[in-house]
């Protein structure tokens, strides 16, 4: 077979503000890949279905001498995440021809992998590959570990989640609203607001529009404040915690490209609480039975096109996104 296109999602150059289309990130398409004759080395070649752009992918676009929780992009190297294949040819017995997979996979329409980077999605409840990298894969474990470990949320208890109608925080709403709690939530747009309605928030407000402090003195104290943007909104919801409450820091885009964190917080790592669970067991079998029963609603924002998903990305740090991101390389 003649070699094929291989499109690749570069990481050019460390921005120190908002990365930029053909600067920080770049597609590339001058590299080829021939699909029969590519040496595996024991490994796995995959083909790429579905990626997933994601905020805190902006904290890998920096200098590798700044130390944090996870490696940082290589520069003139494909940027990397959460990501579905599908195997076209494999040398580990664990993985078969036409296996779907999950793993955090280089942005490029191929890629061949060491088994030990990539998981065989079973998908006993037939539903869709693009859950695996939204709700049924790390945000959807945030939003489930952080509430179960983090928070231990009780019935009665009230919680504000900010960015309510993301990826994470959509179900943070509703497996708070199934343990009985009483949620507030905010959201960037009447379109999302009207969602996190539809999720059963108790109260839910466009945080552009409407007078967050306001809100939220009438809401009553909160015990649980669930972070997805940090700044101002945080400093708001500081002042309505009860003594003691929790706040979970999931996020800070509002700070991401501003050139520093002025908060300094640490908040936890989903990565770490899945490792000392021993695996996602829990998650699987309860978040799995939930979906499959139509107790948790889930939205999701697709970009088709490998080409598009520096674009994606960008879309996602600016708040252009509405549901989970999914871009959408190939059908199969």
């Amino acid at each position: 077979m003649a070699p094929v296109t291989n499109t690749r999602i570069i990481f050019r150059a460390i921005p120190k503000d908002w990365p930029v289309l053909g600067e920080h990130i770049v597609c590339d398409t001058s590299s080829t890949i021939d699909l029969e004759e590519q040496p595996l080395d024991g490994g796995v070649l995959v083909k790429t279905l579905l990626l997933s752009p994601d905020p805190y992918m902006r904290g890998r676009m920096r200098d590798p001498k700044v130390k944090s929780y996870i490696w940082p992009f290589i520069l003139g190297q494909p940027v990397d995440n959460w990501t579905v294949g599908i195997v076209l040819r494999s040398e580990s017995e664990k993985f078969k021809e036409g296996d779907y997979v999950v793993g955090v996979i280089p942005w490029a329409s191929y890629n061949v992998m060491p088994a030990s980077r990539l998981e065989v999605i079973k998908n006993e409840n037939h539903l869709p590959w693009s859950y695996y990298i939204g709700l049924l894969g790390m945000p959807g474990r945030t939003a489930y570990y952080g509430l179960k470990k983090i928070v231990d949320l009780k019935e009665g208890q009230k919680i504000f989640v900010s960015a309510g109608s993301g990826a994470v925080g959509s179900v943070v709403i509703q497996l708070a609203k199934l343990r009985g709690a009483q949620v507030f939530a905010s959201a960037g747009s009447e379109e999302k607001v009207a969602f996190l309605k539809e999720i059963g928030v108790d109260r839910a407000i466009n945080y552009k529009t409407d007078d967050l402090d306001e809100a939220l003195e009438e809401f009553g104290e909160l015990d649980v404040y669930w972070d997805g943007v940090g700044g101002p909104t945080l400093d708001i919801a500081f002042k309505h915690m009860k003594d003691f409450g929790v706040v979970v820091i999931c996020g800070l885009i509002s700070s991401y490209n501003d050139g520093e964190n002025q908060y300094g917080i640490k908040g936890f790592i989903i990565g770490d609480i899945v490792a000392a669970e021993g695996g996602s067991r829990a998650f699987d079998e309860e978040v799995g039975e939930l979906v499959k029963q139509g107790k948790i609603k889930y939205k999701e924002h697709y970009t088709k096109g490998i080409e598009n998903a520096g674009q994606a990305l960008l879309d996602v740090l600016k708040g252009n996104n509405f549901g989970k991101p999914v871009v959408i390389v190939a059908d199969k």
